[in-house]
Formats: C-alpha cells, sequence, structure tokens
C-alpha cells in the first residue's frame, strides 16, 4: 500500500507547492555557468602552482626542517572539523527528536560531503613524493595514527555521503517527472538514482531503518575521525602539543565551525534560491542559539588547553606561551580568541544579533578565525623544538607562507566550493518529501480544529 503523500488532496497540494518551490532551482543556468568558469580559472591557476610544487619540491613553500607542517595541515585539520557538522546536526540533534533541523540537515551534510572529500586531497598537497600515497594502504602499519587517519576519513565520507543520498531518494523520484526543460542527462540520471522509488510502505521504512542504522554509526565515526586527528599531534611530547585533552578539544572546535559554515550555507539558499519559507527566522533563531553553546564549551576548551601548562610552567611551555600571549604569534592568537569566541559569544546571547544578516556576518567572522584558530595549533609549537636549530638561514627558523603555498590551499577551497555548488544545484537542498510531509500533517491538525 501506498504512502498517504499521494492520497489525499492536502498531501498532493502541498507536495506540488513545496516540490515548486525547491525544484525551481535545480536546473544549470547562465549564473552557474559562469560561477563555475570563474572557479575553474582560478582552480587551474592553483594547479599550476602545484605542478610547480611537484616539479622543484617543497622548498618552494615555507616548509623547512623546523617546520614541516604549515597552512597545508591546518587546512587538512580545518576541512575535517567543518565535515563534522553532519553529525552534529543530522545525527546528534536527530536522534534527540530536534524537528526544526528537518530542512538543515541535508544543507549540513553537503558540507560535510564537500568537505571531507577535499580533506584527503589537502594531505596529499603536503606530501613531497605523493605518488608513494599507495604505500599507507599497501604496507600501512596499525600502530601508526596516519593509517588509522586515512582508515576513519576514507570510512566518514562515504556514511556522509549515504546520509545526504538516502534521504535524497523520494525528491528524486517526486522530481524526475517535473524536470520539464531540464538537460536529458539530469532526468536520466534522477531515474536511474531513484532506484524505482515508488512511496511503497516497505520502502519507507526500509529507508528509516537504514538511515537510524547510519545516524547511530556517524557518532562515533565522526568522534574517530577528529580524535584520531588529535593524536597526530598529542602523541608527541612537543610543547604546546603534548595534552590529554586534545580529543574533546578538537571535537568542540570542530562543532563551532562546522555551525558557522552551515550558518552561511543557509543564508545563501534562503536568499538566493528564495526558500524563506522553509529556512525562517525561527530555525536562524535556533541554529544561533546551536553555534552559541558550541562556543561556550569551546571557550572552557581553550581555557583548560592554556591554563594547565601556565600553571606548571614548564621550560618549553613557558617559551610556546610567551610566544602565543605577548611575542610573535600574539596579534593573531588574541585575534581569533576574541574575534571568534569571545566577542560572537556575546553577541548571540543578544537575540536580535541571531536574526539571518547578523548571525551571517558572526559566522562568517568565526569560520575565518577558525581556519586561523588550526593554524595557531599547527605553526607555532614547531618554532620551539627541543634541540637548538643551528647553522642554518634565520628564515628558515620562522615560517612564512610562500605564494605557491598559498595558491594551492586556496585550490582545496575552491574544490570544496565546486562540490557545493554542484551538490546544491543539480539536486534538491532541501528535502522535498518530508517538508511536503510536514506541512500536509501540520495543514490537517489543523482541518481538525
Amino acid at each position: 500500500m501506498a504512502r498517504s503523500i499521494y492520497n489525499t488532496d492536502i498531501h498532493r497540494e502541498k507536495l506540488e507547492s513545496v516540490s515548486s518551490d525547491i525544484l525551481r532551482n535545480v536546473r544549470i543556468n547562465k549564473g552557474f555557468i559562469i560561477w563555475m568558469g570563474i572557479l575553474a580559472l582560478a582552480l587551474a591557476a592553483c594547479v599550476f602552482a602545484y605542478t610547480i610544487q611537484l616539479k622543484k619540491g617543497l622548498g618552494v613553500t615555507g616548509l623547512r626542517d623546523a617546520t614541516s607542517w604549515g597552512m597545508y595541515i591546518a587546512t587538512f585539520v580545518f576541512f575535517v572539523a567543518t565535515s563534522l557538522v553532519g553529525m552534529l546536526i543530522s545525527s546528534v540533534l536527530g536522534l534527540a527528536g530536534v524537528k526544526w533541523i528537518r530542512p538543515i540537515a541535508r544543507i549540513a551534510e553537503i558540507i560535510a560531503v564537500a568537505f571531507a572529500a577535499i580533506a584527503g586531497l589537502v594531505i596529499v598537497s603536503d606530501m613531497g613524493r605523493p605518488d608513494r600515497l599507495p604505500y599507507v594502504f599497501m604496507f600501512g602499519r596499525f600502530q601508526s595514527p596516519i593509517l588509522w587517519d586515512v582508515t576513519v576519513v576514507t570510512t566518514y565520507f562515504f556514511v556522509s555521503l549515504m546520509l545526504w543520498f538516502i534521504p535524497l531518494i523520494p525528491d528524486l523520484a517526486i522530481a524526475k517527472t517535473r524536470l520539464n526543460g531540464r538537460p536529458g542527462f539530469l532526468i536520466k540520471a534522477y531515474e536511474l538514482l531513484s532506484v524505482n522509488w515508488i512511496n511503497h510502505d516497505r520502502q519507507v521504512k526500509i529507508m528509516h531503518q537504514a538511515m537510524r542504522i547510519l545516524l547511530i554509526l556517524i557518532v562515533p565515526l565522526a568522534f574517530a575521525i577528529h580524535t584520531v586527528t588529535s593524536w597526530l599531534f598529542a602523541l608527541t611530547p612537543r610543547a604546546g602539543w603534548d595534552s590529554t585533552i586534545f580529543g574533546p578539544y578538537f571535537i568542540s572546535g570542530a562543532f563551532v565551525s562546522g555551525t558557522a559554515a552551515v550558518i552561511i550555507a543557509m543564508y545563501f539558499y534562503r536568499e538566493n534560491y528564495r526558500l524563506s519559507r522553509y529556512l525562517t527566522n525561527d530555525h536562524f533563531e535556533k541554529i544561533g542559539r546551536v553555534l552559541a553553546l558550541v562556543s561556550i564549551i569551546y571557550i572552557y576548551f581553550n581555557i583548560n588547553e592554556f591554563l594547565v601548562p601556565a600553571y606548571k610552567l614548564k621550560t618549553h611551555d613557558a617559551i610556546h606561551l610567551r610566544e602565543l600571549l605577548t611575542g610573535h604569534h600574539a596579534m593573531l592568537f588574541w585575534s581569533v580568541q576574541l574575534l571568534g569566541l569571545v566577542i560572537p559569544v556575546i553577541l548571540l546571547l543578544i537575540k536580535r544579533m541571531r536574526r539571518p544578516l547578523p548571525l551571517l556576518l558572526i559566522s562568517a567572522v568565526v569560520l575565518t578565525a577558525s581556519w586561523f584558530k588550526r593554524y595557531i595549533i599547527v605553526v607555532p609549537p614547531q618554532e620551539h623544538p627541543y634541540l637548538p636549530v643551528q647553522n642554518v638561514p634565520i628564515e628558515w627558523m620562522v615560517y612564512k607562507p610562500t605564494v605557491i603555498e598559498t595558491a594551492v590551499t586556496f585550490g582545496s577551497l575552491i574544490l570544496v566550493l565546486m562540490i557545493i555548488t554542484v551538490l546544491s544545484k543539480l539536486f534538491p537542498v532541501l528535502p522535498v518529501w518530508e517538508l511536503a510531509e510536514e506541512e500536509a500533517s501540520a495543514k490537517g491538525e489543523e482541518n481538525k480544529q
């Protein structure tokens, strides 16, 4: 027996209304072609920069013996962190029965898929011999955190992809008959990917069971991916990395950057796709509260991370903290802490600051500060090794990213934007089927009253 969404006038009316609003953005228009063309040209310049690095080696970057990790690893940690928002929105809030996240969940999964997909490529850009990447899989040792990292990042990407795709199947079945005027390949792709969905009760039951399994599975996976990433740092005795709380410290920071990324995407879709009916002020109000909550938790871990070594003040910890608080990195450190955490939390406690436009501006600052936060975690601890750096030029002792390095880093961000753009323009960004059922149910309850 088929589900009621096709069997009542209310359901049919709501289905037509919702699908019309959301599917009108599924098209390859002039704006899409121009935007993708701009991204492609920028990416070509970044790829050219990488070919120079590939030909001449990592010497064209600012990486040296003392500071062997720089922008690339900071970007990798940032990408992995931002991708965790899929778990926070879809799984944690979804399993808790929070209903207002329904139109936001797919946006979170798009971001999770895009950032997780490119995180691995960022690691490749940091390799002097990328041709040896297969050796990680062929000869990887279980004792190596690198092998764990590759495994959990790959697994997390595929689970996130499934969390995006499975709820999309009913929408593809609905949309494949409503894509008049779209390219033939898009209609064919919808027919293939909808896997004969007819909205049968058994299909719905299987889909819900599969989603519940994935939503439960992705929680330990998401915790594992960023915990293992933190272990890459914490398993060393280096001052600034030698910490027992790096796991939860990284995870709480991931929720901050991921939530900020979702808010930026929500605002873009609301304004450019004309979806204010579904992404309401109330959604921004609630997601703003989530951002405030995770930021407060992250502030706690920041205090703990710096207060404990400051109290003990071992020699190398003292050197590291002095550079952060009053030395070479002080301006960046305090800017990140104040502009990226403290001031946003204060602003988010004010209700009018949780409206769409103010929240967008706050989130943009928070997301930018989140990348610089990873830079602070990665770079400063390497500039003060236990062994003295001798007989090298002074510029080798202080890390400064080069133009080549910056271009390659921007290339990874461009790839993320390209993936998000394609997923947003070729597929519905909001769940048509779920929103139609929700509105129909609400209308039915209203008529009963």
